[in-house]
């Protein structure tokens, strides 16, 4: 019975000192949003590649499905921090041409929350209130036909908006990319009767980044990638060249407001040289 009365004590500490600990995270995280908004400067492009989220499963003692849907939840909570600074533009990379290779059952569960979440956004209240135009980019001719359609109204219902733009990178690889731009561009000259040996030797960089999947909107000024993993593995190869990078080491699921606030500041603090 004497035990009862220091267990109870300890359970007390620890309670107060996890809601200290709470207390100490907002302030830092509102001292973070003050700094980044009073700075001004903030990317017109932000590239998010969202990995991890098997990583973030398997030390959660979960199955692997659950971190993908833990990473799409976590998707709708960047979007807000997103809006809520007011980034003109974001691409998020979903789900790369080399992990369309993946176990048949894991694949069906991320095509499933894709369909499940752009059903999602094209009735979501944010995106409408704040005219977010959404488009998804990348190859998908062999998706389910469900999840197309699902892809198509989402884009359709957001099609005349001017607000933020939010491109969602599905099937989506970098090198494929800029072999569509190529042939996109040939096909069109083609087209146009010029012979094509002559538009060889005319071909300029503009010419193919004018046919790239996201061609209306500016190169991503600032990439995050979660995970810490330190590599773009082909998210934009050709945009990125004069990029900005931040490598954050937690996994996707569990990358949060604070960490979002921390790579924006690091951003603001970079001089952009352009190669001059």
């Amino acid at each position: 019975m004497s035990g009862t009365p220091v267990k109870a004590a300890v359970r007390t500490l620890q309670k107060t000192r996890s809601a200290a600990r709470g207390a100490l995270m907002w302030g830092y995280e509102q001292r973070l949003t003050r700094d980044v908004k009073g700075h001004g400067k903030l990317p017109r492009h932000l590239g998010l590649i969202l990995d991890g989220n098997r990583r973030f499963a398997r030390a959660a003692g979960l199955q692997r499905e659950m971190g993908h849907s833990f990473g799409a939840e976590k998707a709708h909570e960047v979007l807000q921090w997103c809006l809520e600074l007011g980034i003109p533009a974001a691409t998020i990379w979903v789900l790369s041409t080399d992990n369309t290779s993946r176990d048949p059952q894991e694949l069906a569960h991320i095509l499933g929350l894709l369909e499940k979440e752009a059903r999602n956004l094209a009735t979501d209240p944010r995106i409408h209130a704040n005219r977010v135009r959404v488009r998804a980019i990348g190859q998908h001719a062999d998706f389910p036909l469900h999840v197309l359609m699902a892809l198509r109204e989402l884009e359709e219902k957001t099609a005349h908006y001017d607000g933020m733009r939010l491109n969602i990178a599905v099937g989506y690889g970098g090198r494929e990319e800029i072999v569509d731009a190529v042939k996109s561009y040939l096909q069109r000259q083609a087209a146009s009767g010029r012979d094509l040996s002559e538009v060889a030797v005319s071909l300029s960089p503009d010419d193919i980044s004018a046919h790239l999947y996201a061609a209306d909107i500016p190169d991503p000024d600032f990439i995050i990638r979660t995970s810490g993993e330190i590599r773009l593995s082909g998210f934009m190869l050709w945009q990125s060249v004069y990029s900005e990078y931040y490598f954050c080491d937690v996994y996707w699921p569990g990358f949060r407001r604070v960490d979002f606030l921390r790579a924006l500041r690091d951003f603001q603090g970079r001089d952009r040289r352009f190669g001059k």
